[in-house]
């Protein structure tokens, strides 16, 4: 079986999902890197907070690099501020979570290795937080496509 040749691309996924407050901009998918790695940029406006509870997930390791601003992450309960510049790699099984304390905007570069997730979670998730019209999102359905995409939700005990 002979190999094909692919040319080569800078930003092939090239794709703006989300919000003004919060976006995420795929550089590369699964697709494009035999299922290895994936990676894109996510921004979070000043005071941004993460919509979706916290989570975990057993298939894959996501590495955050910070770009501008401070990004809050809390990894099995524990805050940890990712600056510019900063990298931080949040292992499979770690519940977390991240938000913006800050009034600045941030951004972070986010790898997923191997790449278990892609751009259809961010649509899905997109979608249901756009049909909101700024009110809750639909708790089932959000939890529907996390489950679907090998995202686990916990909630903080009651």
């Amino acid at each position: 079986m002979q190999q094909q040749t692919v040319q080569p691309r800078v930003n092939p996924a090239d794709e703006v999902i989300g919000t003004k407050a919060l976006s995420v901009r795929f550089l590369l998918t699964g697709e494009e890197s035999n299922g290895s790695v994936a990676a894109f940029e996510l921004l979070v406006a000043g005071s941004g907070r993460l919509p979706a509870p916290a989570h975990s997930h057993d298939h894959y390791e996501e590495t955050i690099y910070g770009l501008e601003g401070i990004l809050t992450f809390t990894i099995n309960g524990h805050e940890v501020d990712v600056g510019p510049g900063q990298a931080l790699c949040i292992p499979r099984g770690a519940v977390h979570r991240f938000d913006n304390n800050a009034s600045a905007d941030a951004k972070a570069l986010c790898v997923i290795s191997p790449a278990a997730i892609g751009p259809e979670y961010f649509r899905e998730t997109f979608a249901v937080l756009k049909a909101a019209v700024g009110g809750p999102p639909d708790k089932a359905k959000m939890l529907e496509i996390m489950r679907r995409h090998g995202l686990t939700p916990v909630f903080p005990p009651t």
